[in-house]
Formats: C-alpha cells, sequence, structure tokens
C-alpha cells in the first residue's frame, strides 16, 4: 500500500524522531498561528534545520498557519507564511480559504493545504478549495467514506488515521471560547469536552467523561482510505512525547508493508491510548467512540493485581523495571496509579498509595525499555563516496556528481603516511547529517594532521548536503491592500425552527426530511457537516427557499448549483478584511462576522452584507455522534437535553435529524445580548422566536442572565 506516512512534531526532537521512524513527512507549527500553541513549536532557525534534515532524506515539512487571523494580524501572517516558505516548506496549512487565496494570488509558487479546521467534509467543499489555490485538503475527522472517495476524485485528500478526537465537528468549537475564555480556534483549546458531564436522560444521569472521545487508530482499515483515494494518512499529537510519534509511526510503517504489526500496536498503546481506540467516524459510530468512564492515557493491559500477604502482586509476562508506570482500573475505571517495586515468579509487585482489590486491571502506560527502544531507530541515506589524498595534490572527495576538493595541497609524508584506514574511519563521521556512506579511499604518501582531514571531511559533508538540498529562490514580502467599504442598516436575521416575522427568516428544521414548505421568502439553514445523503434528502425542497444558511464554505459551490441566495453562516469565521472581501466576491448575499471577535473588530469589518450575533442563543459545538451510544432502540425522542458540568453549569443540548441520522449541539450556559448596532442575528434555536425578536426590535440588552460574549472582548 503506498500512501505519505505524515507525523506530527511539537519540538525539533520530535520532527527527528517521526523522520528517523519512517515518516515520508511531519507538519509542525511556528510560534505564531498555531493551532497548538502550548506546544513547544518553531523558529525560523529550528524550521530551517529540520527541513534541511528533512529533504536530506527525501521527506517533506508542512508548516500549520492554521489559526483564524484578526484583521490587525493580516500584515504578520503575510510574513510568517513568506519566511516559513523561504526556510523550506513543503507546503502551508490554513484555516481561512480566503486568505490562502489573497497568499495564492501574491506567490503561485506557494503549495496551501487546507487545514482539517476548513471542514471539507463533501465535493463542493472541495470544489472551492480547488478553485481558490489549494493543492490538497485535510478532511473533516467527520467524513464519511463515501464522501472521502468522491472528494478525492477532486484533490488530494489527507486523513487523520491515529490520534486524539475532537469532540466538535472541525473548526466549529467555540464551548472553549464562550465557556472558558480561551479559543480553539485561536490555538488555545482548554478542553472543556474532557471534563465530566451528565444528562439529563437516557442513562446518563450520572457525571461521566460524556463527551470526551477515544483516540483514534484506524490500524489495517487504512486501506480502506487508500482505495477511496487518500493521499495522505495523519498521525495526530503535536502535544505528545517523540516516544508516541516514532511507537505511531512505526507501527503504520508496519500495517502499510503488510507486516504482523502486534509488537508496533503494543508500543503504541503503552506510549499513549486514550479508551482503547476507536476506528472514527469515517467508518461510522462504534461502541468505543467515547471514553465515559477514562479520560486520558489508559495504556496497555498487562496483567490483575493478586493481594497476596498484603503485597500486590501482577502475574504477567512482561518484564517490568525500574522506570515503568502503570495504571490500575477497577470495573472499567480508573483507581490510581502504582509503580514498580520487585521482581516476583510469575510477574512482579507494585507498589501504589491507594488500597488495590485482587481482579484490579494493570494497564502500563510508560514503558521505559519501550520507549528507548522505538526512539534507537536512525535513518539515512545510503550514498558512495570516493576519497583520494596524494602527496602534491589537492584532496579529492567524490559523490555522484559532487567532485569536492580542498584548498590546500597535501605534503608528503615524512615518516608515518596517511593510510586508507584513517580516512574510511574518518569519513564515516557524517557530523550529524542522515547519510551512510559507503567509502572507498586511495592515498599516495600523504600527510595530513586528523585536525586538517577532519576539517576536509566536515567541508565534504556540508558542500554534499547543500548539493543535495532543492534549490529554492527567496520570496520577497509584499502586503497586500484590501479596503472595507462600511455600510450601515438595520435588518434582523432570526434562525429558528419555524417561520418567523423577522426581515431575514432562516428555517433550522429539527427533522429535515420534515421540511414544511416555506409560506414565505426563507433560507433554509445546513449545518458544517453536509454529506451526499443529506442532499439527497434536501434536494426537492431546497428550490422552494430563498437562499441556504450555510456554516460551511461548501454553501459558496451548493448555493450555485441551486441558484440560491448565499447567507454565510457564523461558521465561515470571518475574521479579517481580506475573509470579507473573499466571501463577498464569493456571490454571498449575507454573511455573518465571527462570533468570537469583539464589538469593535466587528464594526470596522461591517461592509454590506455583514450581520452579527446578536441575541438569543450561542451554539458552541456541532456534535456529529450520538452521546448516548446509538441506543435507538430505547431513545427517548425528546429533541432537547441538559449537559451540566460539576460546577453545576447547564449547557443545553439539542438534538436534530438529517440524512436519516441523529446530530446534536451544544449550547452555551448563557445566552446572548450584545447588540452594536447595524445588522443583526437573532439565534432562536432552542426556542422563544417571540421574545427574542421583540428584544432585538427594541434594542435591548439587558437581559437577566445574559453574556455579552466577546462583544468586550475578542478571543484570546
Amino acid at each position: 500500500m503506498n500512501a505519505e506516512l505524515l507525523a506530527p512534531a511539537g519540538d525539533e526532537r520530535s520532527a527527528y524522531a517521526a523522520l528517523n521512524a519512517g515518516a515520508d513527512a511531519v507538519y509542525l507549527g511556528l510560534n505564531k498561528f498555531s493551532a497548538r500553541s502550548a506546544a513547544e513549536n518553531f523558529d525560523v532557525s529550528a524550521l530551517t534545520r529540520v527541513t534541511e534534515f528533512a529533504h536530506l532524506l527525501g521527506a517533506k515539512v508542512y508548516v500549520a498557519l492554521n489559526t483564524l487571523i484578526k484583521d490587525s494580524e493580516t500584515d504578520d501572517f503575510f510574513a510568517a507564511a513568506v519566511s516559513a516558505w523561504n526556510a523550506g516548506a513543503d507546503a502551508l496549512l490554513m484555516q481561512d480559504i480566503f486568505l490562502g487565496r489573497e497568499l495564492k494570488k501574491l506567490y503561485p509558487e506557494i503549495i496551501l493545504h487546507l487545514s482539517t479546521q476548513g471542514g471539507c467534509c463533501n465535493v463542493y467543499g472541495a470544489e472551492i478549495a480547488k478553485r481558490y489555490g489549494f493543492s490538497r485538503v485535510v478532511l473533516a475527522r467527520e467524513t464519511p467514506i463515501e464522501e472521502i472517495s468522491a472528494i478525492s476524485k477532486i484533490i488530494e485528500t489527507e486523513a487523520f488515521v491515529q490520534g486524539a478526537l475532537c469532540t466538535c465537528f472541525s473548526g466549529q468549537c467555540y464551548f472553549s471560547s464562550f465557556a472558558g475564555g480561551n479559543s480553539g480556534n485561536r490555538g488555545r483549546c482548554k478542553q472543556p469536552c474532557r471534563m465530566k458531564y451528565k444528562i439529563d436522560g437516557m442513562g446518563a444521569e450520572k457525571y461521566a467523561y460524556a463527551l470526551s472521545l477515544a483516540d483514534l487508530s484506524v490500524g489495517g482499515d487504512v486501506e480502506k482510505l487508500l482505495l477511496a483515494g487518500v493521499t495522505s494518512l495523519k498521525i495526530e499529537g503535536r502535544m505528545r512525547r517523540p516516544e508516541y510519534i516514532a511507537a505511531a509511526v512505526q507501527y503504520y510503517r508496519a500495517v502499510l508493508a503488510g507486516r504482523d504489526a502486534r509488537a508496533e500496536r503494543s508500543d503504541l498503546a503503552r506510549a499513549y491510548n486514550r479508551g482503547d481506540y476507536t476506528k472514527g467516524l469515517a467508518f461510522g459510530q462504534d461502541d468505543r467512540l467515547i471514553s465515559r468512564d477514562v479520560q486520558g492515557h489508559i495504556g496497555e493491559k498487562v496483567g490483575e493485581i493478586s493481594v497476596v500477604g498484603g503485597r500486590y502482586f501482577c502475574k504477567s509476562e512482561y518484564a517490568a523495571r525500574r522506570g515503568d508506570g502503570f495504571k490500575i482500573l477497577r470495573g472499567g475505571r480508573e483507581v490510581g496509579g502504582a509503580s514498580y517495586f520487585l521482581p516476583a515468579r510469575g510477574g512482579f509487585l507494585l507498589s501504589s498509595e491507594k488500597k488495590l482489590l485482587t481482579g484490579d486491571e494493570v494497564r502500563l502506560t510508560t514503558d521505559s525499555a519501550g520507549g528507548e527502544r522505538v526512539l534507537s531507530q536512525k535513518r539515512a541515506q545510503g550514498i558512495a563516496v570516493q576519497v583520494r589524498i596524494a602527496a602534491g595534490q589537492r584532496p579529492r572527495a567524490v559523490c555522484e556528481d559532487l567532485v569536492f576538493e580542498g584548498a590546500e595541497i597535501v605534503p608528503e609524508a615524512r615518516r608515518t603516511p596517511l593510510t586508507e584506514e584513517n580516512i574510511i574511519a574518518c569519513f564515516s563521521k557524517t557530523d550529524g547529517l542522515p547519510f551512510a556512506p559507503q567509502i572507498s579511499a586511495e592515498t599516495e604518501g600523504a600527510f595530513l594532521t586528523f585536525g586538517a582531514l577532519n576539517a576536509f571531511r566536515r567541508a565534504f559533508y556540508s558542500a554534499l548536503a547543500a548539493h543535495r538540498l532543492p534549490k529554492r529562490a527567496p520570496l520577497t514580502l509584499h502586503l497586500p491592500q484590501c479596503g472595507v467599504e462600511r455600510k450601515n442598516g438595520r435588518k434582523v436575521a432570526a434562525i429558528a425552527e419555524g417561520e418567523t416575522d423577522a426581515d431575514i427568516c432562516i428555517v433550522k428544521p429539527c427533522d429535515y426530511a420534515h421540511i414544511e414548505r416555506p409560506k414565505r421568502a426563507a433560507y433554509l439553514y445546513l449545518p458544517p457537516l453536509f454529506t451526499s445523503r443529506d442532499e439527497a434528502e434536501i434536494a426537492n425542497i431546497l428550490p422552494l427557499f430563498e437562499g441556504i444558511y450555510c456554516e460551511g464554505t461548501y454553501g459558496i459551490a451548493l448555493a450555485e448549483k441551486y441558484r440560491l441566495c448565499l447567507f454565510a453562516g457564523t461558521g465561515f469565521n470571518l475574521t479579517n478584511r481580506f475573509a470579507v472581501a473573499g466571501v463577498k466576491e464569493a456571490g454571498a448575499k449575507y454573511f455573518a462576522l465571527s462570533k468570537e471577535i469583539s464589538g469593535a473588530e466587528q464594526n470596522s469589518l461591517r461592509a454590506e452584507g455583514a450581520f452579527c450575533l446578536a441575541y438569543g442563543n450561542i451554539k458552541t459545538m456541532d456534535l456529529c455522534y450520538c452521546p448516548f451510544g446509538k441506543k435507538c432502540a430505547s431513545c427517548e425522542g425528546r429533541w432537547q437535553y441538559t449537559l451540566t458540568d460539576e460546577g453545576g453549569r447547564k449547557f443545553p443540548l439539542r438534538r436534530y435529524r438529517m440524512g436519516g441520522k441523529c446530530r446534536f449541539e451544544v449550547y452555551n450556559c448563557a445566552p446572548l445580548a450584545a447588540d452594536g448596532g447595524g445588522n443583526v442575528i437573532v439565534d432562536c434555536s432552542l426556542g422563544d422566536a417571540r421574545g427574542w425578536l421583540k428584544r432585538a426590535a427594541a434594542g435591548d440588552t439587558d437581559v437577566p442572565g445574559a453574556t455579552r460574549g466577546h462583544f468586550d472582548r475578542s478571543f484570546l
């Protein structure tokens, strides 16, 4: 099976671990504009070192500039993009397709990949990405396999095969932003989805990790992705240790080679394993998707506890040693940690601050020997080097078409001449460069000090590296100009289940299979995940609407196909003037500015057709799975539930059906009332459309229990 194996790198050590383990490419972030801001990330000098090392191995480096870019940051963004390209990046990953289009217009040579945050999940999104100059899309994790096949016929695709799963649809999570003040779209997610919650129904009334998804591990099913046309298999994990990254690469190398990969899978599970893994949503929701009982790393089971004479004995074939770490589970739930104590016949003894019981499950979470083993692999390019050092001549080293000569004539040996063995031993050292040289040497009566010989070797290998690295003319920074012609107006757009008397009526059904014919000009609300099955369900009703209010950029091409007006929703994440100009040029009649920027920032982007979410409900997450585990036979059939955190905050949970499947939306614990004037959106997804429209008409923001959201302060 041929495919690019793409690994993460949160720092230099991880990058080298991935490349040495056999990755075809690595992706990493700069110190700014990275969706993993908590990672160490890279400055330009570190990026240059990694790209040179990768290119000498024939591997690639992709740089993630995949956060939302505010209007005040666009100059810095263009500068960062040019710096990354000049440092040797093979492609740049971006979330904002409109900013990407502008970058591609300025610098056609730059290769762009659309980040998973761009939410590409159907052929319409793929068409827009390609039209705007992107060469590849990183598929939304929720994309079904049949959509992947169709998308791959349009543009290169990259699919996640291993690592953490976001519980919300890619690029549409605002939970951390509104509930915790740190935006995931800015790389600062505080992961509220990994906390405990209870839900008022369907047997989920006790606190558990109700939204925490198990780690993805596609394993042998990568063959299905390759058959669907996927170009690149992506491992997630820029926040994880080098041992995990190396283990993940080695596991998928074994899978792709068709080898028995059980040993490599053990190494991977011991390095990091949340929830004993899921195949993910590409193949449909499985029983292990949600890790309700355990949130963090649970490693691999190596035995069970027997309490013998007050000691904790683990019968196991695993040869434990000092430095190993263990986690103890009881009934599938974490009891606590344990550490290696002493060897024992047929196993080993553990020590733990917690009282352990016979039958408790012992999970290995730190395999010290395994970590050393997976990091021990070194990768190098085989080369043939011929060295000739003869008295009266300049020293010469030849590799392929590179002929390198020293500057000085070699003197004749008076006593002990230089030997071929001396030359071979010296040139076997490659000064950290990934070369595996086969050396042939000649010498004739020459004398060189070891210092001079070493200097010649270093100069040769440096010249060889420069000779082998791809040549690229550096780009000169040009800062594009883009203005926004501000327009002030006052229209109210209302999102509600049924029709309203708002200026712009946006119908958001609970069940898309039963949409009533609109009695007035209206827009149909479309969620961020939209599949061919969803389209087939609503194709007959779509022409009866004036337009679509769409939460994904796929709406541009979809509106064109059905000749409908487009209202670009808040899911477009419009945060700068290039995005505003781009969405208008794409034909949007109306568009919503990002709900994460401040009132002042929104006001500077209020071009004709601009709307701001100002009243009502704040959707914080789109869940494309059932949080109750698809217990369809016993489903209560309710359209709304309440998600409660351990602090007592209550987050409405709305269910809807589309394409014959249930999906869910999570809303903020407090409604929004923050009217800065101009055109406003009133979100009445949870009801009370009449009350919210009355407040909007009066400009009334004095609503008990309401929040002003990011109106006073944009995302951090």
